[in-house]
């Protein structure tokens, strides 16, 4: 193995090793936008999914998103075929079997771990939207079958040699495959569940529900914008110096502006600069990004973070009217974003930068608009129709929302029977003990006053 494979390996596994530390800025965003009550409950989500994600993608996602086949889905090497490895560098004794992925040539493993963090990460964005509410084991479930099933498909078709790659659709690191997918399965589990108790009142009016730690949410958003310099960069999967620099500059760079602007636009909608959407601002920016990091210059994500970081912010505000309770803003996010970022390569690119096709800000027309927008309708209508048949399914079979009751008192006790903050529970119920015994206290002595006032 030659000096050039072994710094391709070792940049694809620190970008891969990045990316898996972003399930601990998930667990930290949404357990710090929910309610203390429902701690316990949000980090074993989270802790759990990676797991089941990590399963499915071995069993059979891997051969569905790889795997040769037809430009719908892989058929060769499934259930990895034994362990194939068709990476030039290290031999092949199965030629062709995975050959949509042979144009890197690090290691099998590398490839397949690399490409497995980008699964867990589709799954966990559902954690979020699905919280407070989730019956614990439907949720495994179904991130089981989305990860095994549908994020293959739509990741076949995209980077697996299918249909729509085919047709020069472009999305660098997943701004549609990870993103709009997770975004899509949120959407869905959140419109099949319902909203919160309490959270929108008979007559419309929608009631906040405040999460129990800014601080976890923003220790965790920090997490997460790390984890995009592997999630982004790492995708070149090759030790390319100049790519990965040019990546992490239009990364950041959206990132940066969208965080002004939803900010900004917090303040001037809601009179006051609220935290989280500035946090979720920043989230915008990396999603928007993610689909063109590579095909747009620097002052273009600067452009393309500033519209993000004010979408992000409509978005929340408009599915809340519609009455689908987001916790965590997930799905404008994730969704909305990454549609907009998707379509932002028809817009912005530049093939001076990377090679293929110019958008249409820079002499190139429509075409490469109206493919982004093929893809988004296409991936859009089978990630929405089939997460939606698995979410009625699994209620079918086991239901998948907890009773009114356990969601009121908080899913750690139902779910989980444990508590995040049980010296919390300590301290409220020394204090309870000591309210009644004051009121006990005057009660007594309101009583005797009385009697007194009675004999005289």
């Amino acid at each position: 193995m030659d000096i050039q494979v072994t710094l391709d390996t070792m940049w694809v596994l620190i970008a891969a090793f990045l990316v898996f530390f972003m399930n601990a800025g998930f667990a930290l965003v949404e357990s710090g936008f929910a309610r203390a009550k429902n701690t316990v409950n949000i980090l074993s989500k989270n802790f759990i999914v990676f797991a089941v994600s990590s399963l499915g993608f071995f069993l059979l996602g891997w051969g569905i998103m790889f795997g040769d086949g037809n430009g719908f889905i892989g058929l060769d090497g499934l259930f990895l075929a034994g362990g194939a490895d068709n990476s030039p560098a290290v031999g092949d004794a199965y030629e062709g079997v995975y050959s949509a992925i042979s144009w890197t040539g690090v290691p099998f493993w590398a490839k397949f771990f690399f490409q497995l963090v980008f699964c867990g990460t589709a799954a966990t964005i559902v954690s979020g939207a699905v919280a407070e509410r989730v019956k614990y084991k439907s949720f495994i479930l179904f991130s089981f079958i989305l990860t095994m099933l549908i994020y293959p498909i739509v990741g076949h078709w995209i980077w697996g040699g299918g249909w729509l790659g085919s047709l020069g659709f472009q999305d660098f690191a997943g701004s549609t495959v990870v993103h709009s997918v997770g975004g899509w399965a949120a959407l869905t589990g959140a419109i099949v569940l319902g909203p919160r108790f309490g959270k929108y009142a008979p007559d419309g009016k929608i009631s906040p529900i405040p999460g129990h730690s800014m601080s976890t949410a923003t220790l965790g958003v920090f997490i997460l914008w790390l984890g995009w310099f592997g999630f982004n960069p790492g995708s070149t999967m090759a030790a390319a110096p100049e790519a990965i620099a040019h990546i992490v500059m239009t990364t950041n760079t959206s990132a940066i502006a969208a965080i002004l602007t939803s900010t900004a636009t917090s303040w001037l909608l809601m009179g006051k600069p609220d935290i989280g959407m500035t946090l979720n601002g920043c989230l915008a920016g990396l999603v928007g990004i993610t689909a063109p990091c590579a095909f747009v210059s620097v002052p273009s994500a600067l452009i393309i973070g500033t519209v993000f970081g004010i979408i992000d912010v409509l978005s929340v505000m408009m599915f809340d009217r519609l009455k689908v309770d987001d916790p965590v803003g997930a799905v404008s996010v994730h969704l909305s974003c990454g549609i907009f970022g998707t379509l932002a390569v028809g817009l912005f690119a530049e093939s001076r930068i990377n090679g293929g096709a110019d958008g249409l800000f820079f002499g190139g027309g429509t075409a490469l608009l109206q493919t982004q927008a093929l893809g988004i309708i296409a991936v859009g209508a089978f990630a929405f129709t089939g997460a939606f048949l698995v979410w009625h399914a699994i209620n079918a079979i086991m239901g998948i929302r907890v009773s009114l009751g356990e969601e009121i008192e908080g899913l750690d006790i139902g779910e989980h029977g444990n508590l995040a903050y049980p010296e919390f529970v300590t301290r409220r119920s020394v204090f309870a003990l000591k309210t009644d015994a004051k009121n006990i206290w005057r009660q007594s002595k309101k009583q005797s006053w009385a009697q007194n006032s009675e004999e005289l």
